[in-house]
């Protein structure tokens, strides 16, 4: 089905933005990218700016989709967040969250408030 992993990944990513429009997020960004790093989606959830990390298993064998955002893959996604305010937004003092969502099979499970800023 899929021709590489950024395929599918990206197919995951649309599958996790298209759930949490369903929540009421408006989706920003989708990948956004910089030198620090990447994050897969952006979205405003009413007066807060949501930083969204999307992970996917097919099987359990390598454990969960949600296992997969340790410490060191955090303070990644917080240092592109930093870069996106200070960059991008040109703000700082936003209300920020940082969401993940993980896909075990077909099952979406969405984590709000995930991690604190690191």
């Amino acid at each position: 089905m899929y021709n590489n992993t950024r395929t599918m990944g990206t197919w995951y990513e649309r599958k996790a933005a298209d759930y949490l429009k369903k929540q009421g997020l408006f989706i920003l960004r989708y990948n956004y990218r910089c030198r620090s790093g990447e994050i897969d989606l952006i979205a405003r959830d009413g007066r807060y700016l949501v930083f969204v990390e999307v992970k996917y298993r097919n099987d359990n064998s390598s454990g969960y989709a949600l296992d997969a955002v340790n410490p060191a893959k955090q303070r990644k996604i917080c240092k592109v967040a930093r870069y996106f305010l200070t960059v991008e937004y040109r703000c700082m003092d936003v209300p920020c969250r940082f969401d993940v969502v993980g896909i075990d099979d077909d099952e979406v499970h969405w984590i709000k408030n995930a991690f604190e800023y690191i």
